[in-house]
Formats: C-alpha cells, structure tokens, sequence
C-alpha cells in the first residue's frame, strides 16, 4: 500500500472515503500570573467516513492504536481542525491495527477449538497494546467463563460494562453471547446489571430483552420476566423463543392475573399467520 492509498484523501468524491490518521492542536495556558505560558498540545486521531457519510474519529493511545471512545464530527469541522498525517499511518498505525485484527482472529480460532490457554495468551497480547480493544475484552471473558474461571472473568465483565463500544451494533453477536456465558455460570447478577446496561445503549434489541428474562427467572422475579418478554414481544412480536417463554409460563400457572391478558394476546400475535 503507498502512502497516497493509506493515507487520507479529501477529494469529496463517492469513490474515495475519507480513512486515516489526522492531528488536532489545542492551545492551554500553564500557571499563573507573570509565570502565565501558552503550551500547544497535539493529539493523533484515526479517522474513517462512515457509509452515510458521516466522520467518525477515535483518539490515538500510547501506543498509536485508536483506542477508547469514538466521536462524530461535521465535514467543516474536520477540514477546519483537523491535519492529515499519512507518514505516521502508513509506517506505525495501519501495521498495528493490521496485526491486531490478525491476532484476535487467531484467538478466536483458538477458542471456537477450546484450546483456551493459547486463546487467552493471544487476547492477552492484543490487551497489552489496546486494553479497550471490544472484541478481545469479549474474548478473553468468554475464555475465562468456558473454562470456569469467573473470578477473572468478573474483571472482565467490570471492564466490559465501562466500554460503550462494546454495545455497538458490529459485537451485538458477543455482548449476547457474553450475557449468556455469565447467567449460564451462575454469575445471575453480573448478567442481569450487564444486559441493563447493553439496554441503556441498544435499547431496542428484542434479544436482549429475551435473555435479560431469562436472568430473571433464575433470580425467580416473575414480574420482571413477563416485563421483558412482553417488551421483547413488542420489538418483534414473531420472536419464537419468547413467545414459547410466555407459553411455558402460563402452562406452569406462573402468570399473575393481572398480566394474563397481556401475555393471551401476545402468544395469539406471535402465533397467527
């Protein structure tokens, strides 16, 4: 790849998107008084232009890898503050994230063949570079909780519900996966306050809603769990799973009269033609 492809272009046309390294400055005065200084502090962005159009700008770590919180901004915005720097992602940022993304792959391989400790080494070193990388948090959780270990996979978890990348649409496969791991651990609690908090981010996800009712029957809240499902139902009324719940429920007599309406017309739309 030459600089000029790895590099950003800002040719406004539709075959060229916008993808990068850029710099922003920021003046701040230091100390008081006569000892008042102005100090310019430079800070390293990799940016990438959505498919809408939209530019979307996560902050350089230590060690050159976009890391933590990602930020839209305008097109004026961007042109006005921001300076591309094609050398710095051609020579360090692209070579890492390449590595990166090639070494999670790896850890996955090793975990869908249950060789956990070679999986957990490989997340590992992706973690020593980037600790807010999502998918080798998820990981490295999801390795902790096949082999038991919950202990360290509530570290996991404790980091995981801090990162809001980790709700985003692209690991919706992992954060449901997750959940689940840590109801099916007995970490009933953990997975209750994890899926309340993926909702507070996604909040319509009807699966979400499902295996948070699920959590909550293991805690043998049944208020909460016809609360779930019937808002699960509500996102996508054909969802099987929960409508053979709420059936299973009322076969069980466990619905309150006062949800038995709710939950007759729920299974009776899910189940018409």
């Amino acid at each position: 790849m030459s600089e000029d492809q790895a590099g950003s272009d800002l040719n406004e046309s539709k075959q060229q998107k916008i993808r990068g390294v850029f710099s922003s400055q920021e003046v701040k005065k230091v100390g008081t008084g006569t000892t008042t200084r102005k100090t310019i502090q430079k800070a390293f962005w990799y940016c990438e232009e959505k498919s809408d159009g939209s530019l979307e700008m996560q902050p350089l770590n230590p060690n050159y890898v976009p890391s933590g919180p990602k930020k839209s901004v305008s097109r004026e915005e961007f042109l006005t503050h921001f300076s591309p720097e094609p050398e710095l992602y051609v020579s360090t940022v692209y070579p890492k994230m390449r590595e990166i993304t090639k070494t999670v792959a790896m850890a996955d391989r090793h975990r869908a063949h249950n060789e956990l400790y070679s999986a957990e080494m490989e997340y590992n070193k992706v973690l020593h570079v980037d600790e807010e990388n999502v998918r080798a948090n998820f990981g490295l959780g999801l390795t902790y909780l096949e082999h038991g270990d919950t202990s360290k996979a509530q570290n996991i978890f404790s980091r995981l519900v801090k990162l809001d990348g980790a709700f985003e649409e692209e690991h919706k496969h992992l954060f449901n996966e997750f959940g689940i791991k840590l109801r099916k651990n007995g970490m009933v609690d953990h997975a209750v306050d994890y899926y309340e908090r993926a909702l507070s981010l996604a909040h319509k996800d009807e699966n979400l809603f499902y295996n948070l009712a699920r959590a909550w029957l293991e805690k043998k809240n049944i208020d909460k769990v016809l609360e779930y499902l019937l808002k699960s139902l509500e996102l996508n009324p054909k969802l099987e799973p929960a409508i053979k719940f709420l059936a299973w429920l009322e076969e069980k007599n466990l619905v309150p009269e006062s949800k038995k309406q709710d939950v007759t017309v729920a299974v009776a739309r899910g189940r018409a033609d």
